[in-house]
This record gives C-alpha cells, structure tokens and sequence, in this order.
C-alpha cells in the first residue's frame, strides 16, 4: 500500500456504502463534527464585518488558513500531489475557500444569518447530485426522496420569507452552494486517496495567491476597525477553513459523500441556535419549524442509505 507523506495514501472505501457499524458511527461521528464547526462561520462573519470590509474578510480568511495549512504541510514534509489531483483540488479551493465565503458574505449584507442558514440547508442535495454524477455513486428511491423533501422544506422556507419571490440575497447564497457543493462532492473524493487534512491544506495553498491578492488590495481600500470581535470573527474563520474539513472530508471517505452531505442538513438548526445566542437575532416563526423538518430528513436519508 502507498504511503503520502506519514499518512496512507488510499482508503479502498465505497463511495455510497459503509462496510462496518463501527465505520459507519465513525464516519457520521466526523463528518457531524464538521457539521458543528462550518455551523458557526456565519455568526463568525457577521462578527467580522464589524471591523472588516466585505473583501477583507473573504481574502484574510483564506489566506490565514493558506499559512496554517502550509506550515503544517511543511512541517509534515508532505510531497506534491500527483498532477490527476489537481482539478479536484483547484475546485475544493475555487468553490469553497474563495467561491462561497464571497458569495455568503455578499448575502450576509442583507439577509439575516436565520435566513441564510436555512437557505444553505439546500447544500446537502446539490453535494449528493453532484457526487452521484461524478462518481455514479447509487442510493435507493428512499435517499433521494428523504433528501429531496429536505431542500422542498427550504426553498418553501425562502419563498415564504419574501412574498413568494426569492431575494437578491437568496441568489447570491443559491450560487454559492452550488459552488460549494462541488467543492464538498470533489474534496470528498479525493479523501478517498489523499488525507482529508491534505486535500483541503493543498486546496488552501493552491488559491493562496488569490485571497492573498484580494485581502491587500481589499485592506487598503475599505475600512478597517480593530476591536476584539473583528479580530476574533476574522481569526476564527481563518483557522475553521482549514480544520472543519480535516473531519469532514475524513467522514466523506468513510461512509460516502452522499451520505455524509445530507448530515448537513442540521447545519441550519445549528445555525439558528448561534444566531440566537451569539448575535441576538430574531428568528422568524418558520425558521425553526423548517430546520427542525429538514433535521428529520437526516434520519430518513440515513436509514435508508444505511439499509441499501
């Protein structure tokens, strides 16, 4: 078996089936942790732009997680990846490190981060049509109706919010799980051949001269405002963009990429529990009803991919 760097280089893991219980309770173990910590950048964010302009805060978060990721790489004495790995990894960094923060952080100027969050809980699907395309991983009848009545739950969530019509907000924040999503579906495939740590470090790296570029032009053109809850939204959300994909794309690896995206329904309960806590927001009356909807779902894809 290859080695990469002091890390297996191949997992032989399926990519929709889980071949053991105690895999499988790993895997949802992982990639639920992932869940938690992507569940706080939108609060962190919002902290952020207390100090930050809009672009500063896309380009330092990326390129704080570009250092953090590189030292480790450095220090770990990881080799280059093969040339093949390159296009998965350019579209982890495309969509994920520079696609979505920008694009949510577009949203977050006039939408809440409820109604972003809830919104988001589409992301799941899209991850799991992009994998089955990609990959041609299969899921019975019951996967994709669970998972299909968890984003119906959300878009009807949008629709109602806004009179029937979707926001400009909502097309930022649609484009950017799209975007995302390939970039979940592409990083969870490679985790089947690279450390999940590498995938996103390499990702990180490779956009590096990207969010470098934007987060100086950025400095010097918007306003800055130091104060500990900018320092602390920007710093946090440069650490989270490296390590909340360690688990993640390891939970990917193991029990499978549709699987594990449809955890990520949760996300927007999540996210309504620190809007609440941290920013004081109020939540609308359906928001909580949506997120608790979608959370079921969860169940109905597990058991059925479970079963399958």
């Amino acid at each position: 078996m290859k080695t990469h760097g002091s890390a297996t280089l191949r997992h032989p893991i399926a990519v929709g089936s889980v071949h053991t219980p105690a895999r499988g309770g790993r895997g949802m173990l992982l990639a639920g942790s992932g869940v938690g910590l992507f569940s706080l950048s939108f609060a962190a964010t919002e902290w952020s732009l207390r100090g930050f302009g809009l672009w500063s805060t896309v380009g330092l978060r990326g390129a704080i997680a570009a250092l953090i990721a590189g030292l480790c790489l450095a220090l770990r004495r990881v080799r280059v990846p093969e040339r093949r790995h390159w296009a998965g990894l350019l579209t982890v960094g495309l969509g994920c490190v520079v696609g979505f923060p920008a694009l949510t952080t577009l949203a977050l100027q006039t939408a809440t981060t409820a109604h972003s969050a809830v919104v988001i809980g589409l992301m799941p699907l899209a991850t799991s049509c992009y994998s089955a395309v990609r990959t041609r991983g299969r899921q019975p009848r019951a996967f994709w109706l669970a998972a299909v009545a968890g984003a119906a739950t959300v878009v009807t969530f949008t629709l109602l919010e806004h009179g029937g019509a979707p926001s400009g907000a909502d097309l930022y924040l649609f484009a950017a799980l799209l975007l995302c999503s390939a970039g979940y579906a592409e990083g969870g495939r490679l985790a089947r051949e690279l450390p999940g740590w590498q995938v996103i470090g390499w990702a990180l790296v490779a956009v590096l001269p990207v969010t470098a570029t934007l987060a100086w032009t950025a400095l010097g053109h918007e306003p800055v405002r130091l104060g500990a809850t900018a320092l602390s939204g920007v710093l946090f959300l440069g650490a989270s963009q490296f390590v909340s994909y360690i688990p993640w794309y390891r939970g990917m690896a193991l029990i499978g990429v549709q699987r594990a995206a449809q955890i990520q329904l949760a996300q927007p309960l999540l996210n309504l529990f620190w809007a609440a806590v941290l920013l004081h927001e109020t939540i609308p009356a359906a928001a909580p009803v949506a997120a608790l909807l979608v959370l079921a779902c969860i169940a109905a894809t597990q058991r059925a991919a479970h079963r399958y």
